[in-house]
Parts: C-alpha cells; sequence; structure tokens
C-alpha cells in the first residue's frame, strides 16, 4: 500500500476512534462494562469472518440474527475499474430497533487481498464503533490501528467464554447436510446421495469438533458390443478432534477417524493419533501471519475389501507425522507453504512426502504473479488390491493405482491498466 494512502487510513482510524470512544452523559444507559452482541451476514467476497473477529475483538460475536443487538449486512458489487465496491448495513435490533446506519468502502483494482480485508475491517469496526457510541455502550470500543503500527490501548482478548453469557447450548453448534444429485444420458447415467454432521465447541481452553459422513453412488455405463458397466458404492466416515491450549504457544489433544473408503480398498479403518502443536508467532495472529509446527504419532487399523499387493487381508500398523505450515497475508499479497513427512513405524521405507504451496504476488501496480504447485513423494501405498482394477476402474478413477509421485502446478500473470476512478456502479443487465 502507498505510504500517503496508508498514513491517511492510520490517521483517520484514530481520530474516528478517540472521538467515538467517549460517549457523552445522556448516553450512559445501564449497558455500562457490557459488549455488543453483532451479527455477521455475508456472503461473497471477501466474508473472512475469522480475520474480522480476530481484528475486532470488542464484540460479542454471535451465530444467530435472533441473539444479536446489531445485524450488519455486507455486500458487494464490481465497479467500472474492476474493484469492488462494499456495502456494509448497519441495524440494531432488540430495542435498538430504531438504529440504521450504511457505509460503504470502495478498493481499487490494485489492491491485494490484505489490503481489500483491511479496508472493510476498518469500515465494518468503525461502523460498530459509531453503534457502540450513540447506544450507550461504554468503555468498550478499543480498536488499534489494523496496519499494526498504532499505539492504541490494548485489545481486549476478545475471546467469549461460557460464563460471559447465558447459553442453553454450552457454547456447542451443530450442523446437518444432505444432498443429491442426478445426471443421465441415453447410455449412462449417475446419481449421487451424502450427507454430513459436524458438532463443536470452542472455548480459550478448549476446541472440539466432531464430524460423519455417508455417501452413496451409483454409475452405469452401457455400450454397444458388450455388457453395461455398473458400478455401485458406499463410503461412511466418523472423525474428531480435540484440542487443549497447553501454553502460550504450544497445544496438545488428539484425532482419530473410523470408516469405510472404497477408492483406497478398505471396507473398514481406524486411527487414533495424539498430538502436539508448536507455533512460532502468537495464535492471536493466525490471520496475518502463521508458522506452525504439527507432530501427531498412533496405531492405524485396516481391513481390506480385496487382498492387497503384500496379500494382507487386514493389519494394524504404527503411523507418525510430522508437519510445518507457514502462511501470510501482506499487503503485497499472500503466500502459503506446507511441508509434511510421514512413515510407518515397523518401515520407514514406506513413506510419503509432500510439499505444496500457493503464492499472490504483486510484482508492481496492477500487475499480478499467482501461481499453486503441489508435489509428493509416495511410497506408502500398503492398501493397494492385488487384483488389479479393469480399464474402466483406471479410467473412472474409481481405484487408487500404484505411483511413485504426485504433481499439479498452476500459474498466471494479470495485469490491469488504465483509469481507477471510474467508481460508478451500473446494474443495468
Amino acid at each position: 500500500m502507498p505510504p500517503n494512502r496508508q498514513l491517511e487510513k492510520s490517521f483517520f482510524l484514530l481520530v474516528s476512534l478517540f472521538g467515538l470512544a467517549v460517549p457523552g452523559p445522556a448516553q450512559a444507559q445501564e449497558l455500562a462494562g457490557d459488549r455488543p452482541r453483532v451479527f455477521f451476514d455475508c456472503r461473497g467476497p471477501r466474508c473472512d469472518s475469522s480475520y474480522y473477529r480476530t481484528e475486532i475483538s470488542w464484540v460479542t460475536w454471535v451465530r444467530d440474527q435472533r441473539d444479536a443487538q446489531l445485524h450488519v449486512i455486507m455486500t458487494s458489487q464490481q465497479t467500472g475499474a474492476g474493484g469492488r465496491e462494499f456495502q456494509l448495513d448497519f441495524m440494531g435490533r432488540e430495542s435498538f430497533e430504531d438504529y440504521e446506519a450504511q457505509s460503504r468502502f470502495q478498493s481499487l483494482p490494485t489492491d491485494t487481498e490484505r489490503e481489500e480485508l483491511d479496508g472493510v475491517a476498518l469500515t465494518l469496526g468503525l461502523g460498530m464503533a459509531q453503534f457502540a457510541n450513540q447506544s450507550g455502550f461504554r468503555n468498550v470500543v478499543q480498536l488499534n490501528d489494523i496496519s499494526g503500527g498504532g499505539t492504541g490501548p490494548t485489545v481486549p482478548e476478545g475471546i467469549l467464554t461460557q460464563e460471559e453469557v447465558d447459553d442453553p447450548w454450552k457454547l456447542w453448534v451443530f450442523r446437518v447436510n444432505a444432498d443429491g444429485e442426478y445426471d443421465g444420458e441415453s447410455a449412462r447415467e449417475t446419481w449421487n446421495m451424502r450427507s454430513s454432521f459436524r458438532a463443536s465447541r470452542v472455548t480459550p481452553t478448549w476446541k472440539q469438533s466432531y464430524n460423519g459422513n455417508y455417501s452413496r453412488r451409483h454409475q452405469e455405463i452401457e455400450f454397444p458390443d458388450r455388457a453395461p458397466f455398473i458400478d455401485e458404492r458406499y463410503d461412511w466416515g466418523v472423525s474428531w478432534r480435540v484440542v487443549y491450549s497447553l501454553a502460550e504457544r504450544v497445544s496438545t489433544g488428539f484425532s482419530g477417524n473410523v470408516g469405510r473408503n472404497t477408492r483406497n480398498n478398505q471396507s473398514r479403518w481406524g486411527q487414533f493419533n495424539p498430538a502436539i502443536e508448536y507455533s512460532f508467532f502468537p495464535y492471536e495472529e493466525a490471520t496475518r501471519r502463521s508458522f506452525t509446527a504439527f507432530y501427531e504419532i498412533g496405531p492405524v487399523y485396516r481391513e481390506y475389501i480385496e487382498e492387497t499387493i503384500y496379500g494382507k487381508a487386514e493389519e494394524l500398523q504404527g503411523e507418525q507425522s510430522l508437519s510445518l505450515q507457514f502462511s501470510q497475508r501482506q499487503p503485497w499479497g499472500y503466500a502459503r507453504v506446507s511441508l509434511r513427512g510421514s512413515a510407518y513405524l515397523h518401515d520407514k521405507s514406506v513413506n510419503n512426502t509432500s510439499l505444496s504451496g500457493d503464492l499472490s504476488f504483486r510484482i508492481t501496480r496492477g500487475l499480478e504473479l499467482e501461481v499453486g504447485a503441489d508435489y509428493s513423494r509416495v511410497r506408502d501405498q500398503m492398501y493397494l488390491a492385488g487384483g488389479g482394477m479393469s480399464q474402466e476402474e483406471r479410467l473412472l478413477r474409481l481405484q487408487r493405482e500404484a505411483t511413485d509421485y504426485e504433481a499439479s502446478l498452476d500459474f498466471g500473470l494479470s495485469y490491469q491498466f488504465g483509469s481507477i476512478f471510474n467508481n460508478v456502479v451500473n446494474n443495468r443487465f
């Protein structure tokens, strides 16, 4: 971001907040010491709720608009210059139903993702600060300069605990999904059915998530000179992860899985892994930069649909893995690098090493480079079926195939030039 634009943002933010942080005497309601409950309603680009929750930690974010005192709706549309105009509508609820306000932020077509997120976070924070000031929430408006260079008051930790609210669900959140699809032609048809379940609970000390899924697939292809090919299969799985905040930068816990995976030749399989993670940066900075080391170890049981290439119908082995992951979101763009290595305990030569990364880099004004790459050295396919596979199974990739490596690469350049002042939005056609 150009220095003059950054200084302008910082100055405007500090002046606005010092003006908003001290309500007048007439506004000092009985809500003193409370925090406004906010529901963020967004569908589309830059709906990164984790980022805004990290940057604006002095409000209570809620998952249902019926629990909110302020409902924020964010929408966006493309401008004539290729940027985006974000519109934020602030609507009061409960005893604040008469409150209405609107803010807009227009990004430049040459802005990076980080610059857009910072602009939206600034607009969102100022809008909520104005609501807090006018509605009598005292001593809660404490926003720092989101560029990281501010010297304002310390932002509260911003994590909601069960003791702070009267929550009959005890901070548990549940989600159930079910969907299906059908695709048919005169010589072929395919149908799929899927369902899933998720339960999660997050507190300052514990983080728990439990997931379940079931899928069923039928595929039939007719041939003029031989019998039709019919493939029908089902898969299911249950997984869980429990994490405990052991220290400021250390977390420990365990994860596990049980299920069925026909593509991997597994009629039943299960895994239980104690794990530990170390963060080189504070966890509070995860939306901006993150560098973690993650290690897990545990037993893996597999019962196979077909006998494997090693003559196994079932087996129990120990497996370990170490992952290093780095990501950073800055005004120049975004970068992520992940390195993972795993090996079986009974034979270290049975292993897998993978390296992946993504980069979005602004070379100069309007010119951006985007690169994504993945590479895996595969030496751990102990589950491969010994009977081989049919030509149809290979072409349709219904079964795993023996390989020494897997690789992918995508890249591109984009350059945008011309006027940056055509900010008119025209919704016709």
